[in-house]
């Protein structure tokens, strides 16, 4: 199945612009996502537009917080990528006459309606700080997992 995990690269994406001393160019952030420059900017633009990220160009350019991660949410991170969907599994057939699938499709819907809006309510609640402050609490156990 495959899994989108641009929410997961750009969290780790703008935890490090918070450590850097300098802006980070498209090419070393993007190796940290396992994409190519295009690909990463175009990821980012969201962001950007959003106001959470700058970039510049040229000499001493790259990407940076505009923000600081206190005042970004995961859901601001999730709006700004522009997901349309949580879930990887869909309704058959959305428009049926079939009162088994109907009834199918009202229960499905209704199910992931309630867990999307518990999902992005808990992202609402959790800031980019809060991941930080767990990366700077708990660094020996994750660089025995690196």
């Amino acid at each position: 199945m495959n899994r989108d995990t641009r929410l997961s690269g750009v969290l780790h994406v703008l935890l490090h612009l918070e450590q850097a001393a300098s802006p980070l160019t498209s090419d070393q952030l993007s190796k940290t996502m396992g994409t190519n420059p295009a690909v990463f900017r175009r990821t980012m633009s969201g962001l950007r537009n959003a106001g959470y990220v700058q970039s510049g160009k040229g000499h001493g350019g790259g990407w940076s917080l505009k923000k600081p991660l206190s005042d970004i949410s995961l859901l601001n991170v999730f709006e700004a990528l522009e997901h349309t969907n949580i879930f990887s599994f869909g309704l058959r057939n959305e428009n049926t006459n079939c009162k088994v699938e109907g009834a199918v499709n009202l229960v499905l819907s209704e199910s992931m309606a309630r867990a999307q809006a518990l999902l992005l309510d808990s992202f609402e609640n959790v800031t980019l700080d809060q991941i930080a402050h767990l990366v700077k609490h708990s660094s020996s156990k994750l660089e025995s997992k690196e």
